[in-house]
């Protein structure tokens, strides 16, 4: 049996952590946008006598953490061979939330192929993504689609999300090294930043829900919080003359709408660019 879905990369403007012992209340709140970019996961499943992912990324065999403790979760003991060949198409560690998008698109085609809800697809990557500490609320906001702001954090019934209407084309442009999630959200100074920031940014933005009013208060948080790099400044500073423009949380990287050919031109000096636009729909399958 074969299925094949997609999954949106998120992008994060800011971000509360909320942590509790119940994972499905466990997330944050903020606001970002899912993107047309992200992952596509071709998924194989044989019956078998015992349990076992093999999981491929951008054709290279992975270890792929996350999407296999997704699995896990979405498929307890149940005894199949399962192969998920995902392909990125952004780079992974650069704040696209790409690790949620992988495990997404594999447990939403698993759960078509084993007649299991897709809620339940949805719930195992939001188990496993917060677990692994690899990212907090991405799983929810590329479920839901669009342009977010996640009010409250978690699963639904505890999680809200509402929509900031708006479909633009982005531009996104990776400047830097990697940033590793864990690493950040583990470091309690820089947590206890982001924290408070993000708090405050989220209720800016609740007050005043609009796309310029996210900018604007995703590049505060970017600097206040200490997470914003000299080249991602510069690189912004350059895309702010064209659009509005913010730093990718977490990764050296950025993303703004505007006009898009200048602002193509002006960041490919800074590094790699991705046009993309955003994605309203959420996971889906893609027809064979």
């Amino acid at each position: 049996m074969k299925a094949t879905s997609f999954a949106p990369g998120h992008i994060s403007g800011f971000f509360e952590p909320v942590y509790n012992q119940d994972l499905s209340r466990t997330g944050s709140r903020g606001a970002g946008i899912n993107i047309s970019l992200g992952a596509i996961s071709e998924v194989i499943i044989e019956n078998s006598s015992e349990q076992n992912f093999d999981v491929y990324i951008n054709n290279k065999k992975s270890n792929a953490p996350v999407t296999k403790l997704a699995l896990k979760y979405l498929l307890g003991d149940n005894p199949l061979n399962i192969v998920v060949k995902t392909t990125l198409t952004l780079p992974v560690k650069q704040g696209f939330g790409m690790s949620a998008s992988s495990a997404l698109s594999a447990t939403y085609a698993v759960a078509k192929l084993t007649n299991i809800s897709m809620d339940e697809a949805m719930k195992a990557s939001h188990f496993a993504e917060v677990q692994l500490k690899t990212g907090l609320g991405d799983v929810m906001a590329s479920w839901f689609g669009g342009i977010e702001i996640r009010k409250s954090a978690g699963l639904p019934p505890w999680g809200i999300i509402e929509h900031i209407p708006g479909n633009y084309d982005l531009v996104l442009c990776v400047i830097g090294k990697k940033m590793d999630t864990k690493r950040i959200l583990s470091d309690p100074i820089k947590s206890n930043k982001i924290m408070n920031y993000g708090k405050l940014c989220t209720k800016k933005l609740i007050e005043k829900p609009s796309v310029e009013n996210f900018f604007s208060l995703s590049k505060t948080f970017a600097e206040k919080t200490g997470l914003l790099d000299s080249s991602v400044q510069k690189a912004m500073n350059a895309a702010n003359k064209y659009g509005m423009a913010s730093m990718c949380m977490l990764g050296n990287s950025l993303f703004a709408v505007g006009k898009t050919n200048e602002l193509k031109n002006v960041l490919s000096k800074f590094g790699k660019v991705y046009i993309c636009s955003v994605d309203e729909y959420g996971p889906r399958f893609l027809q064979e």
